[in-house]
Order: C-alpha cells, then structure tokens, then sequence
C-alpha cells in the first residue's frame, strides 16, 4: 500500500512508483474523477506526441510523409464540398 499526506492546503505529493506507473512528471496536469463504484480516479492529461509515435503504425504498409497526408486532407474535402 502506498500512503501519502494532505497539506494544510490541500496538496499531495504523488508517491514516485505511483508517478512512475503513471508517466507523469513536474508539470503534468492529471484528472480526478469518481467512477461508478464511487471510487476516486487519477488519469494523466499530458501526453507528448512522442508517445503516440508508431501508435496507428500497421505492419507491411509504408509511412506517409506529412505533404501527402495534407494532399490526401485536400482531396477528401474536396470530394464533399
């Protein structure tokens, strides 16, 4: 079990396994949230670009250069205007 205190101003400081499991550094901004059960939730908000790197990524197919996204944008938007 990690334990961790409140301030007299309302404050905690986040336990370092629990920044570790949760990526999250100074800084980041993170979501409290009661599900359901009624039990309290941390999510974190911040996440860089470099961790959605290699996310929609599918095996076999070649990687499309940001000019050809844009071409393939125009095109779309075309189609439905």
């Amino acid at each position: 079990m990690t334990i961790a205190t409140l301030t007299s101003k309302g404050q905690v400081t986040l336990p370092k396994n629990i920044r570790d499991h949760l990526h999250i550094s100074s800084g980041d901004r993170i979501d409290f949230f009661m599900d359901g059960r009624g039990e309290v939730r941390i999510k974190p908000l911040n996440k860089s670009l470099l961790a959605l790197k290699g996310m929609l990524q599918q095996p076999g197919k070649k990687p499309v250069s940001l000019k050809q996204m844009e071409k393939a944008i125009h095109q779309g938007a075309r189609r439905r205007a």
